[in-house]
């Protein structure tokens, strides 16, 4: 695996928190794939910020006992950041109590939008509901994750493109990249450490899922974190990646827009054209029922009139599963 060279071989990609050096630690949760999520945190003079929460509060508060043992400043987290609004970075919230909680305005918008109990209810009655849920309950429902209990915990702050933070001696520069995998997209990058946390604009060994785009935004945010002096880059999932890992998965974007282009031309519907493209130079990578999505959210922006609902998407991408 030539893609292992360099950063990444430093790094073991093994559950719990790893040290990367001067006060950041990432937070794996391997595979990666479906809500297996990602998250940072770090410290600076007895400061503690923290990146994201996880899928749920079983998850967070397993993954707040490992950080407050390990690292004892983690103990109050005054600011939490949430890189973006899906379950997997936020629905552990509630536990990092008295935190001050950082957004995108755009990432505020979608978690006010989300109602934690009707989701659980929705997991709870998926049978009824349709292949659609049922393949969303088959990825992400209990036991494997388990929504009840969870309260919407919503930003307390939000700026619109860029924030600039201080936390104890760091600067964090807080970038809003999206629209592109959601509304807001937020990187969490501190120069002097050469690190960045990128949430969901990088998905390391999986396919990513295209939720909103545009794609040439996707594409720009990796250009812009090829373009920092960045060393170590802690992904929304997988593992901890290095600039070869951006240039690969920014490949992946660039070769599923050219691909689904010339289906569309050729007049395919979506769900043809996902089966139709060779995901031969990404065969090693999870989740690849994402493709169907991804060329939906595309065909969207090509101009066509798609229905992207969460279970419709999640219906093609059961559909697309069973087919291959």
């Amino acid at each position: 695996m030539p893609d292992l060279v360099g950063t990444m071989a430093k790094w073991q990609y093994t559950r719990g928190l790893h040290d990367l050096g001067s006060g950041c630690f990432a937070y794996l949760q391997p595979d990666g794939s479906w809500g297996f999520s990602n998250a940072g945190l770090v410290i600076s003079d007895g400061k503690a910020l923290l990146v994201d929460t996880l899928m749920d509060l079983k998850l967070t508060g397993s993954m707040l006992d490992e950080m407050r043992r390990k690292v004892p400043d983690s103990k109050q987290i005054g600011t939490l950041v949430n890189t973006h609004s899906n379950p997997d970075h936020t629905f552990g919230n509630q536990l990092v109590e008295g935190a001050e909680i950082i957004a995108s305005e755009a990432c505020f918008e979608e978690m006010k939008a989300q109602d934690p109990a009707m989701m659980a209810g929705m997991m709870a009655k998926a049978a009824e509901l349709g292949e659609g849920a049922k393949f969303l309950r088959d990825l992400m429902g209990p036991p494997k994750f388990d929504w009840t209990g969870v309260v919407a915990t919503l930003p307390t702050r939000t700026f619109d493109r860029e924030l600039s933070l201080r936390l104890g001696s760091k600067t964090l520069e807080l970038i809003n990249v999206g629209p592109a995998h959601t509304g807001g997209d937020t990187m969490v990058r501190i120069p002097e450490d050469r690190t960045v946390f990128t949430g969901d604009i990088l998905f390391i060994e999986s396919h990513p899922v295209i939720w909103d785009g545009p794609i040439t935004n996707w594409i720009a945010a990796c250009d812009k974190i090829l373009s920092w002096d960045v060393e170590t880059i802690v992904p929304g999932h997988g593992p901890i990646t290095d600039k070869a890992g951006v240039r690969r998965f920014r490949g992946y974007l660039v070769y599923i827009r050219d691909e689904t282009r010339k289906r569309f031309d050729a007049g395919l519907d979506p769900e043809e054209a996902a089966r139709d493209i060779s995901l031969d130079p990404y065969s090693d990578w999870l989740d690849s029922e994402r493709l169907v999505a991804n060329v939906v959210a595309l065909y969207r922006e090509f101009g066509a009139d798609v229905d992207m609902n969460v279970l419709n998407a999640f219906s093609m991408m059961a559909r697309f599963r069973h087919h291959h």
